[in-house]
């Protein structure tokens, strides 16, 4: 049997009431995100004892543990993918929050794929911990015409430097394979596809103000994401990435959300190189709504190429459901929504001159509009129905006018 340490008051302490509600709620927190135990209850009553004060409060955690060894079949929602999901986890194999977990999983679009992983909470620390993890993970690329194969290890450090603000520093080792999914793919990815090494460092900061991650209904997500590839293997690259949303309630559970995401890539040496997995793409059900996947940007004999740079942006008005059904129950997991779009995606090389970098940016803008259905899936994904009006498009977009439909966890 293990301990934990988690951030208490001292005894000699002075804390009234409210004070010490909150405080036995952050250590309840701290011992939920261990994933230790079935249910935790808390109970504050006058304190017993020798040793008591007569307005001395005690508090007791009451704690169910989980099993030693955890399995089961599971369904695994992604981007516009869902998979079937066979695992087992040894949860808090030495008495301290340690994990153990061993996945095998296929798609519906053929993936299959295999992640073993051990996690060590440090609980010393204020939510922070270490994984480790081998794996291996296949995809279809239809939208690009191949597929691709990863075989990897990787190592997480992570810790919260504030409430709500996350950094994650991230080693990844990647044994890469792609191939042509038929015949009829281009000769632009053909001459990409083979075996790759990418062995990159990446940091990653969230800080994530929001009250619901799916349907928030106010506060702030702000990402910001930097990778550098080229520590061993013949892969090398710089990418910056960025995400900001933002949710403000305005009447009647009216919500407007503003979203802009966007990033930039480089290579640093004349030596390595990068390719096609490695590069940015733009449209699809849950980014760009009214382009089908991957249909904005470079292409090659339908076949998507991706670029070293893109930006979108996205303003959502949502509502209730008319005459609110289900109100209070299955009724609040639904949104109705309208919404505007806009993005583009190039191998942009910018320059010191703002303005002009601007123009760039603008120049081949792509935008839509619609109205739409959403559908909250727990707290882990999305579905939405979409009827989409692409406003401005360019000559080789694959774009998608009327309904439109996707379920994922990340969105714009």
């Amino acid at each position: 049997m293990g301990t934990v340490n988690a951030k208490v008051p001292e005894p000699d302490q002075m804390m009234d009431q409210p004070e010490v509600v909150i405080a036995a709620h952050e250590v309840r927190t701290t011992l939920e995100s261990l994933g230790c135990f079935k249910s935790i209850g808390t109970y504050i009553d006058t304190s017993t004892g020798p040793e008591s004060s007569p307005h001395g409060l005690e508090v007791t955690f009451y704690v169910d543990e989980l099993k030693r060894i955890v399995g089961g079949v599971n369904t695994l929602i992604g981007n516009n993918e869902g998979s079937l999901v066979l695992g087992m986890s040894l949860p808090n194999v030495l008495g301290r929050g340690e994990r153990v977990q061993c996945e095998y999983s296929y798609g519906t679009k053929n993936s299959v794929g295999f992640n073993l992983a051990a996690t060590k909470p440090l609980t010393g620390w204020k939510h922070a911990g270490i994984n480790t993890a081998v794996y291996q993970q296949g995809n279809d690329f239809p939208w690009s015409g191949f597929r691709q194969t990863d075989k990897g290890t990787l190592l997480d450090f992570w810790f919260e430097s504030a409430p709500k603000v996350r950094h994650t520093l991230r080693w990844e080792g990647i044994w890469r394979e792609t191939s042509c999914l038929d015949r009829c793919t281009a000769f632009s990815v053909r001459e990409q596809t083979g075996h790759t090494l990418k062995s990159s460092i990446k940091h990653i900061l969230s800080v994530d103000k929001r009250d619901s991650p799916i349907l928030p209904t106010k506060g702030v997500l702000f990402k910001l994401q930097q990778e550098f590839a080229g520590l061993g293997g013949d892969t090398g690259f710089i990418k910056h990435e960025f995400e900001f949303q933002a949710n403000v309630p305005l009447f009647n559970d009216f919500i407007w959300q503003g979203a802009l995401t966007g990033g930039f890539m480089h290579s640093p040496s004349s030596t390595r190189r990068y390719s096609i997995c490695d590069k940015f793409f733009l449209g699809g059900p849950l980014t760009l709504r009214g382009f089908n996947h991957r249909g904005v940007g470079p292409r090659a004999e339908n076949c998507a190429l991706g670029a070293k740079a893109f930006w979108s942006g996205a303003f959502h008005l949502y509502m209730p459901m008319p005459f609110r059904p289900g109100e209070g129950g299955f009724g609040d997991l639904f949104r109705t929504h309208f919404f505007i779009n806009a993005g583009n995606i190039g191998d942009f090389s910018f320059g010191e001159d703002y303005h002009d970098n601007l123009t760039m940016l603008l120049d081949g803008l792509r935008v839509a509009y619609g109205i739409g259905l959403v559908l909250r899936i727990g707290q882990v994904a999305r579905f939405e129905l979409n009827y989409c009006f692409p406003l401005r498009v360019q000559k080789h977009d694959s774009i998608a006018h009327g309904l439109q439909f996707g379920v994922g966890v990340n969105f714009l």
